[in-house]
């Protein structure tokens, strides 16, 4: 059976690639469509987005953190009773991590789908037909269905602009225009996720401009290809009966959906709020992911029973995994960007400060014994040791190949650092990250 799939590029980061995804998803929702939106490469807000716009969980393609293989298993399953499949691509087309390693082109090479450009139309009009002829030739074997604009000033703009795609050879499928009702509001680490930001209002603004602009329908049929029938899964494991206890609430959300799937395949998973539950629920593995716990440092450390129930539980030497922010909150305390420090769980003998905040960022490759795992680093705080260090275990590599000094902690049977693990396929499950580093530890 045939359905609409492409991947949404663009000639450069900035171009509004998450705006129109975004704007696309709500529309076709609002048709009745059911849309399985997809993220190229680490990133865990994009996807939180795209699945609040299509009410349906967005999965990252990552060719770095996973094999092909996976990829095409991820993209297949979760297509299978869509019926628009649509994957939001990650920078420029071609930009990867190692030249076009890992690029959006070259997922959409991987799962056979053409790609909707986005282009910035701002200050510029017949030029952007050598940009478009450039795309277009560049990589024959990427099919370029077409083209979006972004920024367009008027009609009389965006006739320029048809001219220039009519001559390159690319078919121009609409725009959207300069509006700031319609463009994302950005905090520190990426798209806007307070409160107080009206999500869904933003995504029908964005919907209701392109119904006018964008022309859907054609795009929904020269994107017609068929699903794939072939699904390579792994082995199948025989579900133990762990008991498995994950984070989540507004300061912890940093979750790639598919690590949790490959978790429900070891036992049964419990959630639990730092933020407003008293007590872990009762478990033999523990997940604190990352997330925005500086934002609401004062409810987490006034929440005095679950920091003094996970301290208990860590200090009991339960087995428990915590990255990036899930690790800050087993630190001593946290210190703000003005310096007021908050106190936290004070497992981990160390303060993570947001002072002086500066990006660190980049795929790690984490070797802990014979084991290798993979992920992502973001992060703009950094830890202060106090009076013992804590143990590091592992070595762990950027996507060149060179030693970075991103640690993994390890103290009794907790494992902690800032890299987010993507542990969705067999082999390398987040539980399995943290079994490594207990047998490591003994």
């Amino acid at each position: 059976m045939e359905k609409p799939q492409f991947l949404i590029g663009a000639t450069s980061s900035g171009c509004g690639k998450t705006t129109f995804t975004l704007g696309l998803l709500r529309a076709l929702y609002k048709r009745g469509l059911k849309v399985q939106p997809f993220k190229c490469g680490p990133d865990y807000l994009d996807t939180k987005h795209h699945s609040m716009a299509a009410y349906r969980e967005s999965y990252n393609l990552d060719t770095f953190m996973s094999s092909p293989q996976h990829v095409q298993n991820i993209y297949t399953q979760q297509c299978t009773d869509a019926n628009v499949c649509i994957t939001e691509g990650v920078m420029g087309l071609f930009d990867g991590y190692d030249n076009m390693k890992g690029c959006s082109a070259e997922i959409a090479e991987l799962l056979g789908i053409p790609v909707i450009l986005i282009v910035n139309a701002h200050s510029t009009a017949y030029t952007v037909a050598a940009i478009l002829y450039g795309f277009k030739h560049f990589r024959p074997d990427i099919k370029i269905a077409g083209v979006i604009f972004n920024f367009v000033s008027s009609s009389t703009h965006y006739a320029y602009l048809q001219q220039a795609c009519h001559d390159a050879g690319v078919e121009a499928l609409g725009y959207l225009p300069k509006c700031s009702d319609i463009e994302i509001p950005s905090r520190h680490l990426g798209l806007n996720i307070d409160h107080k930001f009206c999500f869904h209002d933003f995504a029908d603004k964005i919907a209701a401009q392109i119904e006018k602009t964008v022309l859907i329908d054609k795009i929904l049929g020269i994107t017609l290809k068929p699903i794939s029938q072939t699904i390579h899964t792994p082995l199948p494991s025989t579900k133990s009966s762990l008991r498995i206890a994950v984070a989540k609430d507004e300061a912890f959300n940093f979750i790639y959906p598919a690590n949790i799937q490959a978790l429900e395949q070891y036992g049964t998973i419990s959630w639990f709020s730092p933020l407003h539950d008293t007590e872990l629920p009762v478990a033999d593995f523990v997940y604190l992911p990352g997330g925005y716990p500086e934002l609401y440092l004062q409810q987490l450390s006034s929440n005095h029973p679950m920091r003094q129930s996970i301290l208990n539980y860590c200090q009991k030497n339960g087995l428990l995994l915590a990255e990036c922010g899930g690790m800050m909150y087993l630190c001593n305390s946290i210190r703000n960007a003005q310096g007021k420090s908050f106190p936290m769980c004070g497992f981990l003998p160390q303060t993570a400060s947001m002072e002086n905040m500066k990006l660190k960022i980049g795929y790690r490759k984490v070797i802990i014994g014979d084991c290798t795992f993979y992920g992502h680093e973001f992060h703009y705080s950094h830890i202060i040791p106090e009076e013992n260090l804590t143990s590091t275990i592992g070595q762990c590599f950027n996507a060149k190949g060179c030693i970075v000094d991103t640690p993994v902690y390890r103290k009794n049977n907790v494992i902690a650092g800032y890299t987010h693990f993507y542990g969705a396929e067999t082999g390398h499950s987040l539980l399995e990250i943290a079994q490594a580093g207990y047998r490591n530890n003994h």
